[in-house]
C-alpha cells in the first residue's frame, strides 16, 4: 500500500471572478469544474487542472468572500508555497516573461540544489513556485488543455510539491515517514530554518513534501490567499479504507470516508496542525459533464441537484470573457 503522490491543493480565494481570471488566462489551467463546497453550498468551489483534471494536475479553491479583510497570516501550521511543475529551464525564462506582462508578482528565475523555479504570488497573495520537473520525471505530468492561452511546451504540468511550515519537524516527520511511507531524500538549511526533503511512491516532482522548520515564527491564521490543505492519492476506496485504519492505529483522529462525487476523501490534521487529506483518483470530473465542456455550467452532486434553485440564486455569477456570465 503506496501514497501515488500529490492528488491536488485547496486554497482560499475572496474573489472568483478574478481568480478565474487568473489561473485560467494567466496561468493558462483549465477551470474543469464549477460547483459548491459540498460543507458549504453558499460557496463556490473551484477545480483547475489539465485537459481533463487528472489527480496531481489539480489547484481548487473555496471562495470565501467574508475572508477580503483577513489576509492570510503566514507562519507555522500551514501549507507555505505551493509548486507547479513546468518542463525546461528555458520555460522558465517564457514565464518569466509572461509574469512581467501581466504584472504578476515574481522574484525572476532561481536555482536551488541543480533545480530552477520561479516564486511568485497569485493576486491574492499566495504563494506558488514554478519549477523545472527535469529531464525524466517519474510521475507522469498531465495533458495540456489545447484551448488554452499558453502554448503547449511551456504548459504547467501539475502539482511539483508543497512547503509545509511548522514550529517542530519531528512529530510531522513521523506522520510522513511512519504512518504515510514518505522517504526523508534530504536535509539543509535555508534562511536560518531546518528544510527535510521527503517523497512517496515513485518520488520526484509530483511526490514530494518540503517541511520546514521554523521555531521562532508565529503561528499562521488561514485567510485569503492562505491554503486550506493538500491532498494525497490512493487508487480507490478499498486502499483508503485501509488508509483509514492505519490512521487510527496511528492515533490520529480520521473523518470517515466522503463521497464527494468526483473523488472520496478522509481528512485528519498532522500534529503540526496541517490539515492532511488523502484522495481517491476516480471517478473523475467527467463523470457529470462531456470533456468537451467541463467547468461551463454549476455542477452539483446529485444528492445535492434538488437545491440547483436554491444554490444558484445565493451564488453571485462569475463574468468570462465577452462580457457575459455564467454560474
Amino acid at each position: 500500500m503506496e501514497l501515488g503522490g500529490l492528488h491536488h491543493v485547496t486554497a482560499v480565494t475572496t474573489h472568483a471572478a478574478e481568480n478565474v481570471a487568473f489561473y485560467t488566462d494567466v496561468l493558462g489551467m483549465r477551470l474543469v469544474k464549477k460547483t459548491v463546497n459540498q460543507d458549504d453550498v453558499s460557496a463556490y468551489h473551484l477545480f483547475y487542472g489539465d485537459e481533463l483534471g487528472r489527480p496531481g494536475t489539480e489547484v481548487t479553491f473555496f471562495d470565501w468572500p467574508h475572508l477580503r479583510i483577513a489576509p492570510n497570516h503566514a507562519g507555522t501550521g500551514e501549507i507555505s508555497t505551493t509548486e507547479l511543475r513546468v518542463s525546461g529551464r528555458e520555460t522558465l525564462d517564457w514565464w518569466a516573461g509572461r509574469f512581467a506582462e501581466h504584472g504578476v508578482r515574481h522574484g525572476g528565475v532561481e536555482e536551488r540544489d541543480g533545480r530552477y523555479f520561479i516564486d511568485f504570488l497569485d493576486p491574492e497573495g499566495q504563494r506558488l513556485r514554478l519549477a523545472d520537473e527535469g529531464e525524466a520525471p517519474r510521475v507522469a505530468g498531465g495533458i495540456p488543455w489545447e484551448e488554452g492561452p499558453v502554448p503547449g511546451e511551456f504548459d504547467i504540468r501539475g502539482l511539483g510539491a508543497v512547503d509545509l511550515t511548522v514550529s517542530d519537524l519531528a512529530p510531522t516527520a513521523w506522520v510522513l515517514a511512519e504512518v504515510l511511507g514518505f522517504r526523508l531524500v534530504g536535509e539543509h538549511e535555508e534562511g536560518g530554518d531546518r528544510v527535510a526533503l521527503f517523497e512517496v511512491g515513485p518520488g520526484g516532482p509530483g511526490a514530494t513534501v518540503r517541511v520546514i522548520e521554523s521555531p521562532d515564527a508565529p503561528q499562521a491564521h488561514l485567510g485569503r490567499g492562505g491554503v486550506h490543505h493538500v491532498a494525497f492519492r490512493t487508487p480507490d476506496g478499498e486502499e483508503q479504507r485501509l488508509w483509514r485504519e492505519k490512521l487510527r492505529e496511528a492515533g490520529l483522529g480520521v473523518t470517515p470516508q466522503i463521497d464527494r462525487y468526483y473523488f472520496r476523501s478522509i481528512y485528519f490534521r498532522e500534529p503540526g496542525g496541517i490539515l492532511f487529506e488523502i484522495a481517491t483518483d476516480g471517478p473523475g470530473f467527467a463523470t457529470d459533464e462531456d470533456a468537451a465542456h467541463l467547468g461551463e455550467r454549476l455542477s452539483l452532486p446529485p444528492f445535492l441537484e434538488g437545491r440547483r434553485e436554491e444554490i444558484e440564486a445565493r451564488l453571485k455569477p462569475i463574468p468570462v470573457a465577452g462580457g457575459t456570465s455564467r454560474r
